[in-house]
């Protein structure tokens, strides 16, 4: 790399002038010489690496677009890795593809023969992008791997297979162990740390593994958990969340608070549910902090927003929202209901857990081992006096009955179902059991939504658009034509995947006279949203290219998140 100036300017891509500002940098920061001149803008990251791969005869890579196995970045050390500035990505038979920003280091690939014992093969990429992926992969390990030390050491273990390991020892006090502690508390507060949403703990026959829900999308930790510490783990969450520890055959939920610093407090809903081989554990995170009640941050666009705020000021009628598990519903109910929240009115709501807890509102956690279910909940709010009832979710045709009558008799009910879209939540509850006419005379409005994530502002950069394809996804050829696409090429702030946050993609769907007509007549749910489109419904697949065409997302998400009109 020595060379690396005098080549750039026999290629004519730097100027003598501008490698001698790149060499002042380089003195002053320290590093390589390609990082100076990428970070002073002298040469993009891209010219820089086809530059390489073409000088050495070596493929280039995108580190931006690969997901590392941890196995395999287990094979290389961090001090080795940071050392000679490269990074394992994949291992095929006896051969290591490691990528390095200076693929002539022949000291580098003899330190990883002799380190892994394997043949090694050299692609090449730019130093911010191996840098990034060395904190990626190896820095964001640290606080476990802090935990991890010393617990051989520290905890004496019995060997055992399967889920009998380590059951003749005292669970409970290995589980209060420091180390067992330690580690447990890293899980969480990296998890924090990560903007993570969920924490999946899973055992395996030979591996015990933590991944992260990140913005939607799960990504695997390193390094793996010891399989021996697979029982006082699960006994400590246990602990944390006051369930038996004792009970390993069926499925437990619990809750922990975990106190950060002086004033800020993280609740996490726990589940523990036994599989083949030992019990997994679920923890959702809900930081009441970041909760976001002001609908006009959602992602809701002007049109629709009005709709729905029309249908939740109306003093009696049904509001249903619809979509999958994590599509952002509970989010959407408590914003309106804390636009509903006044003194003069009395709100009720039925949860099944109450996520978070929100002031002037009477919250019923659900617990169906002592009956109170939330048909059982509906029925005792109807004698409460109650303006606007909460349901958690529609479940079944007794709690679908209730709502309905209720909605007819002069509250305004707000509720989730599982549906793929708005129309099609008509259809289930049809399906259920719901008179036609019911439905048309109680439900004001149906709103389906899902999240799809942003491209990081980091490191949004435009890229070349396809026209056709984006005709393809249903967007109009002036507008596919006019548009400009961005995506993330990867950085620090996004760990490398090009997204950061999510935004909300909506479908509003109020109950237009024409629909009513068409719901009576026994109308199929194709049939129900070709009407709602002719009314002006903006699908989730059009609210999806509304925000690709704003710059927010990408058409891979749009494609992940929403079906095709």
């Amino acid at each position: 790399m020595s060379r690396l100036g005098e080549l750039l300017i026999r290629e004519n891509l730097i100027s003598i002038a501008q490698l001698q500002k790149a060499l002042e940098a380089q003195k002053k920061n320290g590093g390589r010489l390609g990082l100076s001149l990428t970070k002073l803008g002298i040469i993009s990251e891209t010219e820089l690496t086809g530059f390489l791969a073409k000088q050495y005869g070596v493929p280039s890579i995108n580190l931006a677009e690969f997901e590392i196995d941890p196995e395999v970045i287990a094979l290389v050390p961090p001090e080795l890795a940071k050392r000679h500035q490269l990074i394992p990505v994949n291992r095929t038979g006896t051969t290591l593809i490691v990528v390095m920003a200076d693929p002539s280091n022949i000291y580098a690939i003899d330190d990883l023969k002799f380190k892994t014992g394997l043949s090694i093969e050299v692609v090449v990429a730019s130093e911010q992008a191996i840098d990034e992926a060395i904190q990626r992969y190896y820095e964001k390990s640290n606080a476990m791997d802090t935990a991890l030390e010393g617990l051989v050491d520290d905890i004496d273990y019995e060997s055992g297979e399967g889920d009998d390991a380590g059951q003749g020892i005292d669970i409970t006090k290995q589980a209060n162990e420091a180390p067992v502690v330690k580690l447990c508390n890293a899980i969480l507060l990296n998890a924090i740390k990560q903007h993570a949403s969920d924490i999946h703990i899973e055992p395996y026959e030979k591996s015990y593994r933590v991944r992260y829900r990140i913005d939607g999308m799960l990504y695997e930790q390193a390094p793996p958990l010891p399989l021996r510490l697979k029982a006082a783990i699960t006994s400590r969450f246990k602990i944390m969340s006051n369930l038996d520890i004792s009970e390993r055959r069926l499925p437990q939920d619990g809750r922990i608070k975990l106190k950060i610093g002086k004033d800020k407090e993280m609740d996490f809903r726990v589940s523990v549910l036994p599989t083949l081989f030992g019990e997994k554990i679920v923890l959702r995170l809900l930081d009441k902090g970041n909760l976001q009640l002001d609908m006009t941050k959602l992602g809701f666009d002007e049109a629709p927003l009005k709709d729905f705020k029309d249908a939740i000021d109306k003093p009696y009628g049904m509001v249903l929202v619809t979509g999958p598990t994590g599509s952002g519903k509970t989010t959407t109910l408590y914003s309106a209901i804390s636009e509903l929240n006044k003194t003069t009115r009395n709100i009720s709501t039925a949860e099944d857990p109450v996520e978070y807890n929100l002031g002037g509102i009477n919250q019923v956690q659900m617990n169906d081992a002592v009956g109170l279910n939330f048909a059982a909940a509906l029925r005792s709010f109807l004698r409460q006096d109650p303006n606007i009832i909460m349901v958690g979710e529609i479940r079944d045709f007794e709690t679908a009955e209730i709502a309905v009558k209720a909605a007819l008799t002069g509250h305004l009910v707000l509720s989730t179902l599982h549906t793929n879209d708005a129309p099609g939540t008509v259809s289930r509850l049809l399906n259920m059991g719901i008179e036609p006419f019911l439905v048309t005379a109680s439900c004001n409005l149906i709103l389906a939504q899902r999240l799809a994530r942003k491209i990081c502002p980091e490191c949004k950069q435009p890229v070349e658009k396809n026209v056709a394809a984006l005709v393809k996804l249903g967007m109009k050829q002036e507008l596919a034509e006019s548009i400009s696409l961005f995506r993330g090429t990867g950085c620090r702030n996004c760990s490398g995947t090009g997204y950061k946050g999510r935004i909300a993609l909506y479908e509003v769907m109020p109950f237009y006279e024409g629909l009513k007509e068409i719901v009576l007549q026994g109308g199929s749910a194709a049939e129900i949203k070709a009407e709602a489109i002719r009314c002006g419904l903006q699908t989730l697949r059009m609210s999806g290219l509304k925000k690709l065409a704003e710059g927010i997302t990408t058409p891979e998400e749009i494609m992940r998140v929403s079906v095709g009109d």
